[in-house]
């Protein structure tokens, strides 16, 4: 049989996918969202750079986005388990080194990669590791104010050690992420931003800080590139579950594409139907609109064998919150010496200590600490270990991959779209957004919330706000009311949003 099943046990989880970093409140007009140092706002140029073929959909009033590749303290959304990684890479990525220097974050965790629960249990796991090995009075660093090392620091403090919390951000909370304002029905949220009912761990934590939550009724529109509402059918998760199964069998890993190619699950018929629509189409779909927002990966990426390709959702969870995910962020910060602005660039470690060099030519020493931050970082040359890294922990940070998944929301004066849904998506078009959520249902609102996912985020995060608002808008044409005359292709570019 092939590798573990690490990606198996996930099931209907909130993914860290499309995370960004913690900000206060804002004013929310047309912006965009590094998730850098310092995030901006601001209002797009007159005229936006078109991409293509003009589109009828007309642009929002205003736009919030994140461009996770762009962020130096995260480099990607997620992990995913890449062709070829196990269960056994993320255990040595979590392994401590020695008993000085400990690792924690949603990499880590073999149960829940990838998730606000794994990163949340992942920080627990590390403290009682270190508290097994330290004694009283000793002082930690733990390096990273997410929900991973807010966990682990809490855990400590109340064990008794003098804990610091080293943030490179100028705020706590790593890849979750709030921007709240008068001007949104609800909390903006760019990082995880629905809550699935197997979140256990998360939900414990959002009820401690008494932060609200409504349920979300799905229900799905499913169009063709002209409009037409059609069925959406299980021939595409079909085939990837029959691939996967096909590739347990084989000598070693590989991609999800290579198991669909050669197992000739993805040999579909591209012959259309009386919808327009094909066999090979649903399967695209499927990897395009299920499998890539969930993971932040490609199928020529992920692996076959643990990818978790064959899982079930989206990314698309059973509540919505109505107070913003920050406030579990400040619940969890609450009494903990949080030094921000300060990132890490090199951690050296001995038998007896370990010294932290911040960014700014400061340094401090420890008797022990947890490195919490994400696996594109430690993917980078921005943080160095002396001396360096076992070869498993090196090989597990190599191996394993980071995802990319990157929200766009859209606020609107008056809904433009055809459809009371409040899922839409599309079938038989390489479509840049894979998913919209309709929130008017659910806050009398008219907001657009889209994922983009794998190459498509990639991409859309090297262009400007213009430019990425003229690749994601065509994807809405097919849920368009009957167009007013004059509109279509050659008609005039949307004007772009305004500041409010």
């Amino acid at each position: 049989m092939g590798g573990s099943s690490g990606g198996g046990a996930v099931g209907r989880r909130t993914f860290l996918a499309g995370a960004v970093g913690l900000v206060t409140a804002a004013t929310l007009s047309a912006c965009t969202f590094d998730a850098g140092p310092t995030p901006t706002t601001r209002t797009p140029t007159a005229t936006p750079t078109p991409t293509g073929t003009p589109t009828p959909v007309p642009s929002p009033r205003s736009m919030v986005r994140s461009r996770w590749s762009h962020d130096p303290f995260a480099r990607g959304a997620a992990s995913f388990t890449a062709v070829g990684a196990t269960d056994q890479n993320r255990i040595d990525l979590a392994a401590p080194v020695g008993d000085r220097l400990f690792f924690a974050g949603e990499a880590c965790s073999v149960e829940q990669p990838g998730t606000v629960d794994g990163a949340i249990a992942s920080g627990a796991d590390a403290a009682r590791a270190l508290r097994d090995v330290a004694v009283g009075g000793e002082r930690i660093a733990v390096i990273g104010a997410g929900a991973s090392g807010l966990t682990a620091a809490r855990a400590l403090i109340e064990a008794g050690f003098t804990v610091r919390v080293i943030e490179a951000r100028d705020r706590a909370g790593g890849r979750v992420a709030s921007r709240s304002s008068d001007s949104w029905p609800v909390p903006v949220e760019l990082g995880p931003w629905t809550i699935a009912e197997g979140d256990d761990a998360f939900r414990q934590q959002l009820d401690q800080a008494g932060v609200g939550y409504t349920t979300f009724d799905r229900i799905d529109d499913v169009r063709t590139s002209a409009g037409a509402t059609v069925t959406a059918s299980p021939v595409g998760a079909d085939a990837v579950t029959s691939a996967v199964e096909w590739s347990s069998g084989g000598p070693h890993d590989v991609t999800v594409d290579r198991a669909l190619t050669a197992s000739g699950a993805g040999a579909l018929s591209t012959e259309k139907d009386a919808d327009g629509v094909s066999p090979a189409d649903w399967l695209a779909y499927d990897l395009g609109a299920r499998v890539a927002p969930r993971t932040g990966a490609s199928s020529d990426r992920l692996s076959a064998w643990n990818g978790g390709a064959a899982e079930s959702g989206d990314g698309i969870g059973d509540f919505i919150p109505t107070d913003g995910f920050s406030e579990m962020v400040e619940k969890l910060a609450d009494g903990i010496d949080v030094l921000t602005k300060s990132a890490v660039t090199q951690v050296s470690y001995t038998d007896t200590r370990v010294g932290i060099r911040l960014a700014t030519g400061e340094s401090l020493t420890v008797d022990r600490a947890i490195v919490t931050v994400p696996l594109g970082v430690l993917k980078g040359d921005a943080l160095s270990f002396i001396p360096e890294l076992p070869l498993t922990k090196a090989r597990a940070i190599s191996i394993l991959g980071m995802g990319t998944v990157d929200r766009i929301w859209l606020r609107y004066d008056e809904p433009f779209w055809s459809s009371t849904a409040t899922v839409f998506s599309t079938v038989g078009t390489d479509a840049a957004v894979a998913r919209w959520v309709n929130l008017q249902p659910v806050t009398g609102d008219a907001v657009l919330v889209g994922t983009i996912a794998a190459g498509h985020a990639s991409a859309i995060a090297e262009l400007g706000d213009d430019a990425a608002l003229a690749a994601v808008l065509p994807s809405l044409e097919p849920f368009l009311a009957t167009p007013a005359e004059g509109t279509g292709p050659g008609s005039p570019t949307p004007t772009p949003p305004s500041s409010t």
